[in-house]
């Protein structure tokens, strides 16, 4: 199948690698053409584990083009995915449509044959109808089908989640654009379930998945604050609570709250779509407002771990907003130091692999280090804020000799805290 996708970011790059793994020709569109230039030159341009290899076989194999031009991407496409991104109205934290909009009047043009147009952006209920009147207008002649076709790919997990879906959500109004997704798809016939809903339908299921799992995970949080007040060990609670079939044990892990691309993103603009059409969803409110107050709980827990030291270091473990990806957007990490900026704090940091983004959002405001242990020199206090395997093995009697003052703020419970408070450290975990 000739497929193009409009976007090559955390959500277009890998899932045109992986249609290309599968065997279809894939052109990645992208105007930016540096970033174009970046990729045809053989280099990838995000973090994501085991998109690398993928990229260069595909490429060598003739499978996988770049281009900046919109014409050669999709003239003659079977299938055209919008993969553009959909940031956040910086009043009314709707999801801006702009960047849709624009691809989808720029493509239209370009429509050659029956084609279908997907969109696995997250978009607002409704966008494929906007979609399909945009391509209309612009070209009245156009043979085509909009589908709504969403990604469910975890940052850090994009490349096994693409060949092991949950599950391939179709949001599709004829019979004919159908057939073509199951064409698409046909190699996961058999391992996953492929549901065909209206688009309408399909196009809330994205937000309404992000939200649950944003409000199961600020549900947590606000448990481990109990568990800190009553003695309760919240890994513990978590454990039991996981067991329940119902419930399930995935985004119980309590930390310094969600971030990301996708969920702060996605719970304002459901929120704002429920006010637009006269629905409550105090559940999402609730979540929004509490996140937000969970990283100023964090900063503050970490100056007052260091409280009455004069001009303290503090150290600081974990750029990205999870391990597995250098992304730092809405990273809890990078909202958490800007609030110890607020508070004149001397920061150094380092991550495994966001240091390079970090750097590019944060500049000189910071100091980075090239090691887990030289960040810890002559430090006051350690706080970890990304839950990279790498810092689970901290030599914590090694960070005795490293740090001025032995305090440990660990936002993700990585580390050890019977043995770290055997070791003299003043230790304190969530949840515990």
């Amino acid at each position: 199948m000739k497929i193009g996708i409009i976007g090559t970011g955390y959500v277009g790059l890998p899932t045109g690698v992986g249609l290309a793994e599968l065997g279809n020709d894939v052109v990645c569109i992208d105007r930016e053409p540096q970033k174009i230039d970046v990729l045809k030159a053989g280099k990838i341009t995000l973090y994501e584990d085991g998109l690398e290899e993928l990229f260069h076989k595909n490429v060598k194999e003739g499978r996988l083009h770049f281009t900046t031009s919109m014409q050669e991407g999709v003239e003659n496409a079977d299938l055209v995915i919008i993969a553009v991104g959909t940031p956040p109205h910086p009043v009314t934290k709707e999801a801006d449509m702009k960047y849709i909009h624009a691809a989808a009047t720029e493509l239209a043009v370009y429509l050659n044959g029956y084609t279908v147009v997907a969109t696995k952006s997250t978009v607002p209920v409704g966008t494929g109808d906007d979609i399909e009147a945009l391509i209309k207008k612009k070209n009245p002649f156009a043979d085509f089908d909009v589908v709504s076709l969403p990604e469910f790919l975890r940052e850090g997990f994009a490349v096994h989640d693409f060949f092991h879906p949950d599950r391939i959500v179709v949001g599709a109004n004829t019979e004919k654009a159908k057939n073509v997704i199951r064409e698409l798809y046909k190699p996961f016939e058999g391992q996953t379930q492929m549901l065909f809903v209206k688009r309408r339908s399909s196009e809330t299921i994205k937000y309404a998945s992000n939200a649950f799992l944003a409000i199961k995970i600020h549900y947590i949080n606000e448990m481990a604050n109990f568990c800190e007040k009553t003695g309760a060990d919240i890994d513990e609670v978590s454990r039991g609570m996981g067991l329940d079939t119902r419930i399930g044990n995935r985004f119980l892990n309590a930390g310094p709250g969600y971030g990301g691309s996708c969920f702060p993103k996605d719970t304002m603009a459901m929120a704002f779509m429920a006010r637009q059409n006269d629905v409550d969803m105090t559940l999402i409110d609730a979540a929004i407002t509490g996140n937000t107050a969970r990283k100023k709980e964090m900063a503050e827990r970490i100056l007052k771990a260091v409280k009455g030291i004069e001009n303290p270091k503090i150290a600081v473990l974990g750029l990205a907003f999870k391990n597995g990806t250098d992304d730092c957007r809405e990273s809890p990490a990078m909202d958490i130091i800007a609030e110890l900026l607020e508070n004149k704090a001397n920061i150094t940091a380092y991550d495994p692999k966001a240091m390079g983004t970090a750097c590019y959002l944060l500049g000189d405001k910071i100091e980075y280090a090239d090691s887990m242990y030289q960040v810890l020199q002559d430090a006051d206090v350690l706080a970890i804020l990304t839950e990279w395997d790498e810092f689970r093995k901290l030599d914590l009697e090694k960070a005795t000799e490293l740090m001025r003052h032995k305090n440990i703020i660990d936002c993700r419970n990585l580390l050890d805290g019977e043995k770290a408070r055997s070791l003299g450290f003043n230790y304190k975990g969530i949840g515990k």
